[in-house]
């Protein structure tokens, strides 16, 4: 099983990026998905999440209004779009895949994780 986080790169504060999560191994279309990133020598915090039919969202306060997350289940990947983007948003973004249908909101309910990319805001 695999996720793979796609899309990062060097943006210019006020940007855009669009990152993906590609799945293979098996199809996660009945998990609820979600995104995680981690600063430079601070925790792993959630960003946002999905339901497993994409009928609910989850966003965490920082990043509410600037981001949008979706999923293709017929593609098993699910994107996040990050706008707005701001020097404080410079991380590793990783995907994860929840123990469940439900968006999940913490890596208590983190079944997967996927490999992160580093996406980087400049001032």
């Amino acid at each position: 099983v695999q996720l793979q986080a796609s899309g990062g790169g060097l943006v210019q504060a006020g940007g855009s990026l669009r990152l993906s999560c590609a799945a293979s191994g098996r199809t996660f279309w009945n998990n609820g998905m979600g995104w995680f990133r981690q600063a430079p020598g601070k925790e792993r915090v959630f960003v946002a999440s999905i339901s497993w039919n994409g009928g609910s969202t989850v966003f965490a306060d920082s990043v509410k209004g600037r981001v949008t997350i979706s999923r293709d289940n017929g593609k098993n990947t699910v994107y996040l779009g990050l706008d707005s983007l701001k020097p404080e948003d410079t991380a590793v973004y990783y995907c994860a895949a929840g123990r469940g249908g439900r968006a999940p909101t913490g890596a208590g309910l983190i079944n997967y994780w996927g490999k992160g990319t580093l996406v980087t805001v400049s001032s």
